[in-house]
């Protein structure tokens, strides 16, 4: 029979992740409930979540930041589709002006946390990630707030490709960028058509690398200008709150509008779309092929890409779009299901994020294990019957934190 290690402190609100969310988390809850208690659980060693993690070229946001970022702090950035550095830098200001960073207690991983009926509290037990060796450190609190994100932060899906140990350069997964990696005068194949390979082509491209895009099937492809023209004019002759209102709502009604007529009128939006990938692509480009998708605008995300770069690398020559299915990895390269074979030195993985629920916190109520699958989301961050326990997740359609 083993011992659990006794409680050694009770909190109001028990906040875990440091990331976008966790730190929005904290920082409302010391503005609007000062009385209360609370801390901030990080696995890792550093705050930033998302945007400390991914370090790939040219990593950024896919929505914009007058809408991503805090209300109670408007985003001052000229660009609105920022550059995970920017981000990184006003979350952390944001945490430091907001004296959130002296709540974060780092290298806290959550394993286990039970709710109790009796008591009306949660018992949380947490592992230390930096003293493995360490006893867990068992906390209670009447709150419990996720802020963990959807995917495993140490690792990042890639499916079972065929011969991939054939392969004699580096296969790379953005989520683990090595420091250091050379890409100039190398030809890269970048695999995946979502937001991290339409941000990573143009942005090898730009150190240097000849980038061939393989894709099993096209992703819709929105061309956004980078600095906002309303933001600059609203800047000059609003008042801070005033002019960041305007734009926040400006682009929130715009990305509505957008998503409702992808719902209502796909054909229209679809026509649309094609026009503005024929007006900046080469004359006679293949758009059928490489640029529309086989669902309807909106059945997934759209992917943003600012002032057209993914286009103007393809007018360039430096990024080849190629549309088949992987037969296997070869010593040199890839070999298509067409029979094609492509010559890389480095394969780039975009293939996706493994799901995690809750950060893999083992939930219990009143003893009994929790199966997420047997119960009732309520407002995409409650659940039917497991009470005082909240969760954020990224977004499909709707923006803000």
């Amino acid at each position: 029979m083993t011992t659990e290690p006794p409680v050694t402190e009770h909190v109001d609100v028990l906040i875990v992740g440091a990331g976008l969310s966790g730190i929005g988390a904290a920082c409302r809850l010391r503005a609007e409930c000062p009385e209360r208690s609370f801390v901030v659980l990080e696995a890792r060693d550093a705050s930033g979540g998302t945007w400390d993690l991914f370090r790939y070229p040219g990593v950024r946001s896919d929505s914009d930041m007058f809408t991503l970022g805090y209300p109670f702090r408007p985003w001052s950035g000229a660009q609105a589709m920022a550059d995970g550095e920017s981000i990184l830098g006003y979350l952390r200001d944001t945490a430091r002006e907001h004296r959130i960073d002296e709540r974060i207690r780092y290298h806290r991983r959550v394993r286990r946390a039970a709710w109790s009926s009796a008591t009306t509290r949660w018992t949380v037990e947490v592992e230390r990630t930096d003293r493995p060796d360490a006893p867990n450190e068992m906390l209670t609190c009447d709150f419990l707030f996720a802020n963990t994100g959807y995917y495993r932060y140490d690792q990042g899906y890639t499916p079972p490709f065929a011969g991939v140990d054939d392969f004699t350069g580096p296969v790379v997964h953005p989520q683990h960028w090595p420091a250091g990696l050379e890409v100039s005068g190398r030809r890269v194949i970048v695999i995946g058509s979502g937001a991290t390979a339409v941000t990573l082509g143009p942005a090898l491209a730009q150190r240097g690398a000849h980038v061939t895009v393989v894709q099993r099937s096209p992703t819709y492809i929105v061309s956004v200008s980078g600095p906002d023209r309303l933001a600059r004019l609203a800047r000059r002759r609003l008042p801070p709150t005033a002019a960041y209102r305007l734009i926040r709502a400006k682009n929130l009604l715009g990305g509505m509008l957008l998503y409702r007529l992808s719902r209502s009128r796909p054909e229209m939006v679809k026509a649309w779309l094609r026009r503005t990938w024929v007006s900046q692509l080469p004359a006679g480009y293949d758009v059928d092929t490489h640029f529309t998708p086989r669902y309807q605008p909106w059945d997934q995300r759209l992917c943003l890409v600012p002032n057209g770069d993914l286009f103007r690398a393809i007018r360039a020559g430096q990024i080849t779009m190629v549309t088949d299915t992987i037969e296997r990895f070869t010593a040199k390269g890839l070999r298509l299901a067409s029979g094609t074979d492509l010559e890389a030195d480095v394969i780039v993985t975009a293939t996706g994020l493994n799901l995690l629920v809750l950060g893999g916190i083992e939930i219990e109520v009143d003893g009994a294990g929790v199966n997420f699958s047997e119960h009732v989301g309520y407002q995409g961050m409650m659940f039917s019957r497991i009470p005082n326990l909240a969760v954020t997740l990224g977004y499909t359609n709707a923006r803000g934190p």
